[in-house]
Parts: structure tokens; C-alpha cells; sequence
């Protein structure tokens, strides 16, 4: 539970400035949300030990300071110096939530929605600017207003409140639900800007998203019954107000109600006010969920590459030469594995590899730019083309101590003369579970695949999908040089399988965010002895 000291502070600043305050009432509701609401939620969310709370005496202190003024103040040059002082604390806040972000990457639904609420401030406080300053937006002062505060409010604190929810209850469709209001925002934003067709989508994206949200606050375990319908009531308030929203849309945009702006700033904003984030804010502060997200701790190759990856590799390694990827494929624990598919892995150099590349039509001008890189950089340098071509290669051992982990063999490939593949491939235990860590370094950088291996049947599944457990270290990394992990937005998956005339096929699969882009099919046969 947050200090009382804290919570009272903030309260009794904003209701000094509700009873001086020269501005009408309505602009209370944005007040309420720069003086309590934001530095509250930040509480929840906000460690002692992160460097934003160094912050505290230069940013937020003055920040707040600056909103009192602004309540008290008619000069035009004093307005426009206070601000200034709140959008550069809002944007000290987005930094923070990108940071955040770099810190984990594309992992744990509930903490990127964090993570996005607390970028969307700066959105909040750029918006006041404007409307503070006067500038000239396109629209009218009210409509500037009536932003500032939706990205205060719905852009802020909603997806705040639902990452602290799914730091408690995260069931399969949280991160749809997550998804839809996390980008219905911005939706709103284009839409009231350019079509109103859009601005209808947005409302019906929130309806959607705030109905399951409902849903979920209703299921969720919490440990205290207070805080329990406090949030109950706080998303259901959504419930209300969304509907009046969609009844402002379709008379707006299309005249088919009455509903109409005054009506909205008193009834919708009153209650998303006071319903939606007092009680928020309240319930949540009873009890902080605490994140459940851990840094994975595997060990990471030191290796990180420069300008032409393939040479610099090679370089870093000695002649001796090794027939397979593993000595022992019994250590991923897999027994009843055909033997064939067990020897190419133990043998693999006995080997030849032919095989097809397809890109994804949707991907294919992405993969055209990126196939220019690659050439150059002689890493990860996929065809372009779908022809077959025979990929050769040797598996040499690294130099002692240079990448850092166990048994390291590095795996080059190549199309022609041309490096297609540095891969180097080591293997490690987390809690009685063998994994296989491969490393391809990158310009300045190491991307970093931690396979499960499973067998389906009499196929096996080398994948980046978390098959097995909730904690599994299975994923897609980059490193940089400070072995800080990102988890990439990106799945691969393997399936070998052996033919019933003894060639092996395996086809290579991959995604980013959940879209295929890429496979890859091999066909696999032992050479002539």
C-alpha cells in the first residue's frame, strides 16, 4: 500500500487549487488527473531503485508545481513556461516506459500495456501544450482539451490498470483484449482527424476490448475484497460510458443521435473522472500486484559482430574440425527419436542439405531490403528466390574463453561462395530442462534462439515457442554489449521427420508478431561413403 503522507499530499493539492482555481469547473477533471491520478499510478508502478525516481526532484516536483500555477495564472508568458515544465515531465515519463520496454522486449502482455501507458502520457502532455499555448491543431480549444484529457485518461490510466490486472490474472484472450485497447487510442486520434469511419471503429474497438476486460475483472482472483469491487466498478464505469461515446460517434459523424458535446464533458467525463479512476486509483493502491516477470538468466555468447559478421567469425576460429552439432542428442532427452535423425545431429557433416527458401508475399518487399544488407553483411543471408540450391559448410570449435558458454561449435553454411549461416550452437540446463542456445551474431549485437526440443509423434520439434511451461527460457533474443536481453517479437519452429526411404525432411518455420513470414524446407540425405 502506497504512504497516506503521499495519497493526502496530492489530495489536498488539488483541492487548494479546486478552491482558488480561476478556470471553470470542467478543467478540473484534467487537473485531478495531472495532480492525483498520474503521480499516484506512477507509485504503483515506479521501483525504488530505477533511475526515474532520481528524477523526482527535477521533474516531478516541478511538474506539479507548474500545474498549481497554471490554475492561478491568466499571463499568456507564465502559461506558456509552465507548460513546458509538464510536457517535459511527461515525456521524462514516456522515456521511462520505453526503457522499460528495451529492458524486456516483446514479453508479458500486462507489463508492455505498462509500458504503453506510460509513452501515451507524453501524448497527454503534448496535447495540453497546445491547447495551453494555443496552437493551432486544426481543431477548436475544446477539442484540444477534450484530448489532452483522453490521453490522460484512457491512453494513460486505462492501460496502467490493465497491466496491474493481468499481473493477477492473465487468461488466453488478455492479450487480444490488451491489444485492441492499447491501439484503440491512437484510433481515435486518426479518426477524429481524418474519417469518421475510423472514429466509429475506434469506439466499437473499445466496446469490444472493454467488454472482455469486464469479464476478466469479474474472474480475477484478488486477495482483497475492497480493492475487488473497487476495480469491479471502475471498469464496469467503462461499460457506461463507452456506450455514450459510440451515441456521440454516430450523432457526429453520421447525425443519427442527439448526444452532443456538452452533454459528454458532463456525463461521460464525470463518471470516467470519478467512477472509472477514483475508484481505480483507490482499489489499486489497497494492494500492488507485483510483476511476475523475471529476466531469464541462460548463458549468452559473448560474440558480437561487426560490419561482415562471416569473416569476423571465422577469424575467431581454430581448424579442427567436428562431424556433428552435439556429441550426445540423450542429453534433450528424447530416447525414441529415430536413429536417423539422431545421427544427423551427431554427424551432421556426413550430410547434405538442399533447400527451398519461400518468403511470405506480404513480407517480400521487406525481405528484398533486407536481402541487400545481408549480402553484406554475410549473416543470415537468405535467397530471395524460391529455387532449390545445396547449402555446404563445415562445424568448427572457437577459441578458448571467446564466446563465454560450453562447448561451443560454430556451424558456417553457405550458398556458393557466399556465407548464408554463422550459427554458433552450445546447449544449457534450466530447472532438469536441456535447451538448445544458438548464437548468430549480428552487426554489433547477437540474436540468440533458445529451442525447446520436443517429439510430436516420430518427428522432432526444435522451437522458440514455450511448449512446456510458463517458464521456460524458449524465445528469441537480442543481446547487445552489456548482455542485456530484448525478446524479439519473432517464433521459429523446426520439424524433422525421417522418410520412409531413410532422407530426412525438416521444414523451418517462422513468425513475427504471430504473422508467418518465412519457411524454410530442407531435404536431408546421407552422403555417398
Amino acid at each position: 500500500m502506497l504512504n497516506r503522507n503521499f495519497l493526502m499530499l496530492h489530495v489536498v493539492l488539488f483541492l487548494c487549487v479546486a478552491y482558488f482555481s480561476v478556470n471553470p469547473w470542467p478543467s478540473l477533471m484534467l487537473t485531478v488527473a495531472q495532480l492525483v491520478y498520474v503521480p499516484i499510478a506512477l507509485r504503483l508502478i515506479v521501483k525504488k531503485d530505477d533511475w526515474f525516481t532520481k528524477c523526482y526532484p527535477f521533474t516531478f516536483i516541478p511538474a506539479y508545481v507548474a500545474v498549481v500555477l497554471l490554475q492561478l495564472t491568466t499571463s499568456p508568458k507564465w502559461e506558456i513556461l509552465f507548460a513546458s515544465v509538464y510536457l517535459f515531465f511527461t515525456v521524462i515519463v514516456a522515456l521511462y516506459g520505453l526503457s522499460r520496454f528495451f529492458n524486456r522486449g516483446f514479453t508479458h502482455m500486462e507489463e508492455f500495456s505498462i509500458d504503453i501507458g506510460l509513452m501515451y502520457l507524453a501524448l497527454g502532455g503534448a496535447w495540453f501544450f497546445a491547447y495551453v499555448v494555443g496552437i493551432n491543431t486544426g481543431f477548436s480549444p475544446l477539442i484540444t482539451w477534450l484530448t489532452a484529457i483522453h490521453f490522460h485518461y484512457s491512453s494513460f490510466l486505462l492501460p496502467l490498470f490493465i497491466g496491474l490486472l493481468g499481473r493477477i490474472y492473465k487468461p488466453a484472450k488478455y492479450s487480444i483484449i490488451s491489444s485492441l485497447l492499447i491501439v484503440a487510442p491512437m484510433v481515435v486520434a486518426i479518426g477524429i482527424t481524418f474519417s469518421r469511419w475510423l472514429e466509429l471503429l475506434s469506439v466499437l474497438l473499445y466496446i469490444i476490448g472493454i467488454g472482455g476486460l469486464i469479464g476478466m475483472a469479474w474472474r480475477a482472483p484478488f486477495a482483497n475484497k475492497l480493492q475487488q469491487w473497487l476495480v469491479r466498478v471502475s471498469f464496469s464505469a467503462l461499460g457506461v460510458t463507452i456506450i455514450f461515446s459510440l451515441l456521440y460517434a454516430l450523432g457526429n459523424g453520421f447525425g443519427l443521435t442527439s448526444v452532443d458535446i456538452d452533454f459528454m464533458l458532463r456525463f461521460h467525463g464525470l463518471l470516467n473522472c470519478v467512477l472509472f479512476a477514483l475508484f481505480g486509483i483507490i482499489g489499486w493502491t489497497i494492494a500492488i500486484p507485483t510483476p511476475t516477470f523475471e529476466m531469464p538468466r541462460f548463458p549468452m555468447s559473448a560474440i558480437r559482430g561487426k560490419w561482415k559478421i562471416g569473416q569476423q567469425v571465422l577469424n575467431q576460429i581454430v581448424k579442427n574440425k567436428h562431424r556433428g552439432l552435439v556429441d550426445d542428442m540423450q542429453v534433450y532427452g528424447h530416447p525414441l527419436l529415430s536413429p536417423r535423425i539422431i545421427n544427423f545431429y551427431e554427424n551432421t557433416t556426413d550430410y547434405r542439405l538442399v533447400s527451398r527458401v519461400k518468403w511470405q508475399k506480404w513480407f517480400k518487399p521487406f525481405a528484398f531490403l533486407y536481402t541487400l544488407a545481408s549480402k553484406k553483411t554475410q549473416q543470415i543471408n537468405l535467397p530471395f528466390h524460391d529455387v532449390k540450391v545445396e547449402m555446404t559448410g563445415d562445424i568448427l570449435s572457437l577459441k578458448d574463453g571467446v564466446d563465454g558458454r560450453d562447448h561451443v561449435r560454430a556451424w558456417v553454411r553457405k550458398i556458393g561462395e557466399d556465407t548464408v549461416f554463422v550459427a554458433l550452437y552450445s546447449q544449457h540446463t534450466t530447472a532438469q530442462r536441456t535447451y538448445m542456445n544458438i548464437a548468430l551474431p549480428l552487426p554489433f549485437a547477437t540474436m540468440t534462439g533458445i529451442l525447446e526440443l520436443n517429439q510430436i509423434d516420430n518427428q522432432l520439434q526444435l522451437t522458440s515457442r514455450k511448449t512446456s511451461a510458463t517458464d521456460s527460457d524458449a524465445g528469441i533474443y537480442l543481446t547487445f554489449r552489456n548482455n542485456q536481453l530484448f525478446k524479439l517479437p519473432i517464433e521459429e519452429n523446426f520439424l524433422v521427420h525421417e522418410k520412409p526411404d531413410g532422407t530426412l525432411r525438416a521444414k523451418h518455420q517462422m513468425w513475427i508478431f504471430a504473422w508467418p513470414f518465412l519457411t524454410i524446407d530442407y531435404w536431408i540425405e546421407r552422403k555417398a561413403d
